[in-house]
């Protein structure tokens, strides 16, 4: 069974159908879109597996306990986890940040990973009597590019993230568990429409040396990918999907 947090559109939306496609059960995790979330899951469950849509505010640890104890109830312990919230805040320089801005960039994007991460290998490390598995974290190309007069604080994030994958990839890996991030840059995806840029992706698109910017079934490709048996011997893995970039 596979965990996709923010598995209600974009990315996770994409994984999560890939999933089902290739016969895993899936819970779409979900905080402001139940019914979209509801959406995938029931086209994972057309595919013929199981699959359901649970909410969770992955920047609360009481709610990220809830979220991983109903799926114990209703699957038992997941094999993979995939690390994913599509949040981005509006386009600014550092000197017109808040304090409130940053703090929830880095409760979603980085406590909400670390809660989810910490979950997982509670569940499915073989030193806890687990069977081993998979967690694949969303990271970005920002997290090397800076996102200067954007995003810097979610490039931040993502930096975190990188370092986050390295260091638990090899703190679990005599444990069963493989730990890589995707890192895409620029994915034709509702976020940038959700951070005031509609545009940002045809902006941007010359930047890229393959010229377009990135589908979220691309993303979706490798995350899956990471989360098979084809890449048994993959951990630590930071994958650029950017194009070039």
């Amino acid at each position: 069974m596979a965990i996709v947090k923010g598995g209600s559109g974009g990315i996770g939306s994409a994984t999560s159908t890939l999933l089902a496609a290739q016969d895993w059960d899936v819970v779409v995790g979900s905080h402001r879109n139940a019914d979209a979330a509801e959406k995938v899951a029931a086209t994972c469950r057309s595919t013929g597996v199981r699959a359901m849509a649970v909410p969770v505010d992955v920047s609360s640890e009481d709610a990220v306990t809830r979220f991983f104890s109903t799926i114990d109830d209703a699957f038992g312990a997941p094999t993979v986890l995939v690390n994913n919230a599509g949040i981005v805040d509006q386009k600014a320089r550092l000197d017109e940040f808040t304090a409130a801005r940053i703090q929830r960039m880095f409760s979603v994007k980085v406590l909400g990973s670390f809660l989810c991460a910490r979950e997982a290998v509670r569940r499915v490390s073989t030193t806890r009597s687990g069977s081993g598995g998979s967690i694949v974290n969303l990271s970005s190309a920002a997290s090397r590019l800076g996102s200067p007069g954007e995003y810097i604080d979610y490039a931040a994030s993502k930096g975190a993230i990188d370092t986050m994958t390295i260091g638990l990839a090899r703190e679990v890996a005599a444990e069963g568990i493989r730990v890589n991030a995707v890192r895409p840059v620029l994915v034709d995806t509702p976020i940038h429409a959700g951070g005031g840029q509609p545009d940002r992706l045809e902006r941007f698109a010359p930047l890229i040396p393959m010229g377009q910017g990135g589908r979220a079934e691309e993303i979706a490709d490798a995350i899956v990918w990471l989360c098979s048996a084809g890449a048994s011997y993959v951990t630590g893995a930071l994958i650029d999907v950017s194009g070039g970039r």
